[in-house]
């Protein structure tokens, strides 16, 4: 809320809000009323002025339901971009790329485990911060944040994020989507849904790989602690690269072999497959720009206001000059094509760019196996994109969802998994 009276202080206009939706037999979830929030215009001590907006089809009633759904959709693609895709994988990878180089040799086993996770990581953030993520830059033209839009990103970090969360079970239970019996095992609260089931093997898959991997150079939690190099990497991570976070009592203490484990696994996730279910949907999900726009440049017309008349007569005019202008829209199409694109050298996940990254038997055929695990997770993926019976696999557009799949072709496909943030 704080950031939306500063936000409406500019040529954008938007709301604080929040979705009922009700969960289905099918697990297909139908939305039943948004709640559009602005600040009491008396001071925040008194609260907000909300207005709630149920479903509907018809009339003026269905012309504002798709423009209340339009200013959720126009927030929700702020914290997106912002919150899950830039500040949720590529800028916090930065403190574990700078630790790794300063502090792991080549030869070092968690230097080689890690290291084909950063491919172009910091480089692809140095251009984002000379165009993307600058002052009046790309991303403040093309978000309902505007110049706020950075400030509004460290905010979330410095308030929300901790590294445990972060991981894929930690972060399905933390949203309420899925519970652990008194056993730790998890279960999913809407059985049918994509990006936790697909997830959820990809990150086992990653996790299998990651114990293997270590268990081959760490056979017991003393040999973790007498690794100077590894201890010296994970005190610079938390004492320097987030120091402002030093003292949580979430941080892992790097006294055992499990805690590296799920460190690890945690990076790689971050680095690849959360990456790729972030990113490399954009186009196809959000390039049609009426479908998730990226700004609201007015609010909900007032009753007896030549707007609301207007609303009446024309409900797609009014639709068209509350979302994105032109020029943003060609702006913001522009980036979501680009930023979908498979690149021709890409390195995927269970892949690496160089044969001779180890010369370690054990490690190379736990590798082994961890790509034939990811061989079947694709199979599986088609197998359940072709059951009918699984309804939010496709959708109403008829669009399967891949973008866990592991492997790709080149340019924009809706699926793959590079091994790293590289765009």
């Amino acid at each position: 809320m704080p950031y939306i009276a500063r936000i409406n202080s500019t040529a954008h206009k938007a709301y604080a809000m929040r979705t009922l939706l009700f969960l289905n037999a099918d697990s297909t979830l139908k939305p039943l009323a948004i709640e559009l929030s602005l600040p009491h215009p008396d001071g925040e001590k008194y609260g907000a002025v909300s207005k709630v907006y149920s479903a509907a089809e018809n009339g003026v009633d269905g012309s504002l339901w798709q423009l209340a759904k339009a200013y959720v959709g126009v927030m929700d693609v702020g914290v997106h971009q912002l919150v899950s895709h830039w500040l949720g994988t590529h800028a916090i990878l930065e403190p574990f790329i700078i630790a790794t180089n300063r502090h792991l040799s080549v030869v070092h086993p968690i230097n080689k485990l890690l290291t084909p996770h950063y491919r172009d990581t910091m480089n692809i953030n140095a251009l984002a911060r000379q165009s993307l993520i600058s002052a009046d830059g790309i991303l403040e033209k093309t978000s309902v944040q505007g110049k706020f839009a950075l400030e509004y990103s460290s905010w979330v970090y410095k308030n929300h994020w901790n590294l445990v969360d972060q991981a894929l079970p930690d972060d399905l239970v933390k949203r309420g989507v899925a519970v652990r019996d008194q056993n730790g095992e998890l279960s999913l609260l809407i059985k049918d849904y994509p990006y936790a089931e697909d997830g959820l093997q990809i990150w086992k898959a990653i996790e299998t790989w990651v114990t293997e991997y270590c268990a081959i150079y760490y056979p017991s939690d003393d040999a973790l602690r007498a690794d100077a190099e590894l201890q010296a990497w994970w005190k610079e991570i938390r004492d320097v690269g987030h120091s402002d976070k030093k003292d949580e009592a979430w941080w892992p203490k790097m006294e055992t072999v499990s805690e590296l484990t799920q460190s690890c696994t945690t990076i790689i996730w971050l680095a690849s497959a959360f990456h790729a279910v972030i990113n490399f949907g954009q186009y196809p999900y959000g390039g049609y720009v009426p479908n998730r726009p990226t700004i609201s440049r007015r609010l909900v017309p007032e009753p007896g206001t030549p707007e609301h008349d207007l609303l009446e007569k024309n409900p797609d005019k009014v639709f068209l000059r509350t979302i994105s202008s032109q020029y943003q829209t060609i702006i913001g199409v522009s980036l979501l094509e680009i930023l979908s694109t498979h690149a021709s050298d890409e390195v995927y996940l269970g892949q690496r760019d160089t044969p001779e990254w180890t010369t370690d038997q054990k490690a190379l055929e736990a590798f082994q196996r961890f790509g034939k695990a990811l061989k079947s997770i694709e199979d599986d993926i088609n197998k359940k994109n072709a059951d009918p019976s699984l309804k939010n696999r496709n959708g109403p557009a008829k669009m399967p969802f891949t973008l866990l799949f592991p492997s790709s072709e080149v340019g924009i496909t809706g699926k793959g998994i590079p091994n790293s943030v590289s765009i």
